[in-house]
C-alpha cells in the first residue's frame, strides 16, 4: 500500500472511533436504554437531544467529531486524487501531508476535548494547510 493511502485510512480508521468517548458519556449519564432510545420529547435519539445536557467535554469531542467528518471528503478527494494523478516528489509531497494532517487531526481531537481554545486553532490551521499543501502539489505538479 502507498504511504498517502496508509495515512488515509489511518485518519479514517481514527475518525470512525472518535465518537466512542462521547457515546460512553451518553450511557454514563442516561443509561443504556435512554441512550439508545428517543429524547423525551418523542424526537429522535443521540448525542445531543433536546433539553438533556452532556458533560462540557463530551461536547467539545461531539465538535471535533464533526469537524473532523467535515474535513475528511476533501482530505479523500486530494489523496486519491494524488494516488492516481501524480508520481516522484509530487507524491511525495502529499504523503507527508498527509501524514501531518493525521497527527494534527489527532491533537485537534485531543486538545479541543480538553478545551484548550489556543491550541484548538493553532491544531486546526496546521490539518488545513497539510491539505492546502496537498491540492498545491496536485495543481503544480499534476498533469
Amino acid at each position: 500500500m502507498s504511504g498517502e493511502l496508509y495515512w488515509l485510512i489511518l485518519t479514517a480508521v481514527a475518525t470512525l472511533i472518535m465518537p466512542l468517548p462521547y457515546v460512553f458519556e451518553t450511557i454514563a449519564r442516561l443509561g443504556p436504554w435512554n441512550a439508545f432510545g428517543y429524547s423525551k420529547d418523542g424526537t429522535s435519539g443521540g448525542f445531543d437531544r433536546p433539553g438533556e445536557t452532556p458533560a462540557a467535554w463530551a461536547g467539545r469531542a461531539y465538535r471535533a467529531h464533526r469537524n473532523a467528518l467535515e474535513n475528511l471528503p476533501v482530505l479523500a478527494i486530494l489523496v486519491l486524487t494524488a494516488h492516481v494523478a501524480l508520481t516522484g516528489p509530487g507524491l511525495a509531497v502529499v504523503t507527508q501531508a498527509a501524514k501531518v494532517y493525521f497527527f494534527a487531526r489527532l491533537a485537534h481531537y485531543a486538545v479541543y476535548t480538553a478545551g484548550i481554545p489556543v491550541l484548538r486553532t493553532l491544531t486546526y490551521f496546521i490539518a488545513l494547510g497539510a491539505l492546502l499543501t496537498m491540492a498545491y502539489s496536485l495543481l503544480v505538479t499534476g498533469p
